[in-house]
């Protein structure tokens, strides 16, 4: 029979009002934990051992296994067992798989990988520990048992004669391996963190509410929220000052002015004698008071502008400073007690024992900064692997918190680690989109979007909200200053004033200092204006929380690329550059690196330099694995504007696109001496994507400055083929044509040319255009056939006089040639090659 409560909490149509099973109150949302598996909730503060008061989380907690109506919750040691002092195999249906032979000596790293150090594996080895001494069970699990697959298994008889690695012994047929139940013997969570190896060693950390009591961080959370409103109260009393002030100072000298303007108006109306001249004066007075009235607006208004920048420098400073103060309080309560809880627990076992390795505790005061030793990519290789921490941070976010206590235990309740825990505050910040909220104008600082007033006011940014949250995680965190390459931001230009100021954070986790740009991690919901509202079912399966992964714990070797720190030690880097050395590197995008591209000459930088014959080139590496899915692009205009043509011809046609193996090459050729800038964009798509047809979206990668000083050759425009790459590259990869006669996008020809591919699939419909500078392509279609037979596609081309040519090839696949409608699909580019034609050839 169920409990009353757990009953009433099942059939309840929201869980936002319970009641707790220890106190029988209700349970509101921002102290609840559950419901647990048996639908029961429980107040923070009441979620403790029903035997001792120990502090339980979701992780530590246990139910009675043997009477179904005991509700209660239990710690590790007081949860009721079948008999104390031994295991008894029958219970968790074990025995049989304890009695299987014994295959080899190693440690099973299924249950315990090489970096294991948290408690509930230990429960492994006491328990083998004591069975493997026992009689009945002088034989461990064999190697051909249902334990996870595991090869391996561990025991203590290193000399046992089945330990040897040649040693096999072939299982009866009729023996029957039993389960090994990890829920049974609480591994659980051990086998799913061994999921994923990784090259660093998880300190798997308890969770704060096992060693810091959700009411005393709550006190000094509402000690700091005094504090803030005392400061907040400030800033409001000297904003009223000030505008009172200059209300009083344009007063001031709109009454002066006003008087000057009035004697001189009643003296020169003394002078005049005639009505009309009187009448004229009248009226020139009367608009020498309006264009003062309106001067003094205009001058009150400037002066309240600049006096408003002014004061919220100021206001962000001292903020930025309650928060530093507030944030290391917090961290000295947080690391003072887990360091109680650690002494008291006896967290880290001996590393000599044998079966674990001892982890450093997270450190309770900041280290000084120095580089990581890990990159990024060994501490995580892909963001689906914090797929259950980014979930909580989403739905969080969809709730309101009283509080920054309640709001950051609900993100890092259930992490198990520092990584966990910045990641879910990561993702709460680029979730919650804090620059298009809308805020009540009558906000609170007790008022659950009271968290965020300094967002609302202006006097705190994403950085000092990160830093503020990481401090109630108990992680260290700093905003560090310094330029960046933002908005606005050109190739080329140089960082003399505060236009490119900027802020970001760095937090240290997984052992190292490493980089958090909440703000340019931001993103938006993907088809839909704002987040579903609780309970709305019909739009939340079209969403996508769409950001950038790529500013989360960013490698400094990266970051440098666009932030540049004032301090030297932060750039993180065992070889600090100089501000010059910063402005000079190429100007590179997130995709640049999410694509893993690379620049294959050294000596690339932000500004190029042509040579005596106006030509560039910027060449751009690919790994092998994206080379058949990259798609690039280019845009060329003139530096100092918008205009993008020369002479009528668009700039586009002075850049040729090449791909050779792993490299794609953009050669530009200036038209004229000056500036330009060269735009490269990306898109990763599939073969199949690309012959649809469909339009593509390209995103910037890199930019760079092009700088022609002197031009000592008139340079020519290419062709007007189709946009995109020249050569066979393109046919290769998207269209499975190998090209047999020519490799190379440019071709030297007399009279006549040939050229033949291989289809390595069945294509059809090729077609092939010819096109030259001052020609129409209709004159030139009768120059150029094709034929196929077999597999070998062959194009004649004959040349009506000596020149430069551009030859783009068409086709389409046999399979998508009419769809299902019967209709005829467009041909899709191919290729194309530049051609010179000369008799010399």
């Amino acid at each position: 029979m169920l409990h009353q409560n757990s009953y009433k909490s099942m059939y309840r149509p929201n869980f936002y009002e319970s009641t707790c099973l220890r106190c029988n109150e209700t349970v509101y949302q921002v102290d609840r934990i559950g419901p647990l598996k048996d639908f029961t909730f429980f107040h923070s503060g009441c979620f403790k051992c029903a035997v001792c008061g120990t502090k339980l989380t979701l992780k530590t907690y246990y139910n009675n296994q043997h009477r179904q109506e005991d509700k209660e919750v239990y710690c590790n040691s007081h949860v009721p067992k079948i008999g104390p002092g031994h295991l008894d195999g029958t219970s968790v249906g074990i025995r049989s798989a304890l009695n299987v032979p014994k295959s080899s000596n190693f440690v099973n790293e299924q249950i315990r990988g090489p970096w294991r150090t948290d408690g509930e594996a230990v429960h492994v080895r006491t328990q083998t520990n004591g069975l493997s001494h026992h009689p009945t069970h002088a034989s461990p699990v064999a190697q051909s048992g249902n334990l996870q697959h595991s090869p391996n298994s561990y025991h203590p008889h290193h000399n046992h004669p089945n330990n040897h690695p040649n040693h096999h012994r072939e299982p009866s047929p009729s023996y029957q391996y039993g389960r090994f139940d990890a829920s049974a013997l609480h591994i659980a969570h051990a086998l799913k963190q061994t999921e994923l190896q990784k090259s660093y060693k998880v300190n798997r950390e308890k969770p704060i509410d096992c060693y810091l009591d959700r009411d005393e961080q709550r006190r000094l959370e509402m000690r700091h929220r005094k504090e803030e409103d005392d400061l907040y109260t400030k800033f409001q009393r000297q904003r009223e000052e000030e505008d009172r002030r200059i209300r009083d100072e344009i007063r001031n000298e709109w009454e002066k002015e006003l008087e000057r303007l009035t004697s001189r108006f009643e003296r020169e109306l003394q002078m005049k004698r005639r009505r009309d001249d009187q009448n004229n004066l009248t009226l020139r007075h009367q608009q020498e008071k309006d264009d003062l009235e309106k001067n003094m607006t205009l001058r009150r208004d400037k002066k309240k502008e600049s006096l408003t920048r002014k004061m919220l420098e100021h206001e962000r400073a001292a903020t930025a400073a309650l928060v530093e103060k507030q944030s290391s309080e917090m961290l000295e309560l947080i690391n003072e007690k887990r360091s109680e809880y650690m002494q008291a627990e006896s967290l880290y076992l001996d590393q000599n024992d044998g079966f674990t390795e001892e982890l450093p505790p997270y450190p309770s005061h900041a280290p000084d900064p120095s580089p990581p030793t890990l990159s990024k990519f060994q501490v995580y290789s892909d963001p689906i692997e914090f797929a259950n921490v980014d979930q909580i941070a989403i739905s969080v976010a969809q709730e309101d918190q009283k509080s920054f206590t309640d709001l950051v235990r609900q993100l890092v309740g259930r992490c198990g680690s520092d990584i966990e825990k910045a990641r879910t505050i990561f993702r709460w910040i680029t979730v919650k989109n804090l620059n298009t909220m809308s805020f009540d104008e009558n906000l609170r600082g007790d008022s659950p979007m009271g968290l965020l007033r300094g967002i609302k006011n202006g006097t705190e940014s994403y950085h000092v909200l990160f830093k503020r949250l990481c401090s109630y995680a108990g992680l260290h965190c700093v905003v560090i200053k310094g330029h960046s390459k933002s908005a606005g931001y050109q190739p080329g230009v140089r960082f003399s004033d505060s236009r490119f100021r900027n802020s970001w954070n760095a937090v240290y986790v997984a052992g190292a200092w490493r980089f958090v740009q909440c703000n340019w991690g931001a993103r938006h919901l993907v088809n839909a204006k704002e987040a579903p509202k609780q309970g709305n079912k019909t739009k939340s399966d079209s969403l996508r929380y769409e950001y950038d992964d790529h500013y989360f714990l960013t490698d400094p070797k990266e970051f440098i690329y666009e932030f540049f720190p004032l301090q030297p030690d932060w750039q993180l880097l065992k070889n600090t550059i100089t501000l010059q050395e910063f402005e000079e590197l190429p100007f590179v995008r997130s995709l640049f690196f999410r694509y893993e591209l690379y620049f294959s000459d050294p000596n690339t930088k932000a500004v190029m330099f042509t040579d005596s014959t106006g030509a560039a080139t910027v060449r751009i590496a690919m790994p092998a694995h994206m080379q058949g899915s990259l798609i690039f692009h280019y845009n060329l205009k003139f530096y100092d504007s918008e205009g993008d043509t020369y002479d009528g011809v668009s700039l586009k046609r002075f850049v040729m696109q090449s791909v050779v193996g792993n490299v794609v090459a953009f050669r530009v050729h200036a038209p004229r001496s000056g500036a330009f800038l060269l735009d490269i964009f990306a898109n990763a798509v599939t073969p199949e994507q690309y012959l649809t047809g469909e339009p593509m979206k390209f995103k910037s990668v890199c930019k760079f400055k092009i700088r022609c000083d002197e031009l000592r050759t008139v340079m020519v425009p290419l062709p007007d083929c189709a946009s995109g790459e020249w050569g066979p590259t393109k046919a290769t990869r998207l269209f499975g044509l190998v090209p047999i006669t020519h490799q190379d996008a440019l071709i030297f020809a007399d009279w006549e040319l040939e050229i033949q591919f291989r289809m390595s699939r069945r294509l059809t419909d090729f077609m092939a255009t010819l096109h030259k500078n001052g020609v129409e392509e209709k004159s030139l279609s009768k120059f150029v056939s094709h034929n196929i037979s077999d597999d070998i596609v062959t194009f004649n081309i004959s040349f009506p006089e000596e020149g430069q040519y551009g030859l783009d090839v068409y086709t389409r696949e046999m399979s998508s040639a009419v769809d299902n409608n019967g209709e005829k699909h467009l041909l899709t580019h191919c290729c194309k090659y530049l051609i010179n034609s000369s008799k010399r050839n």
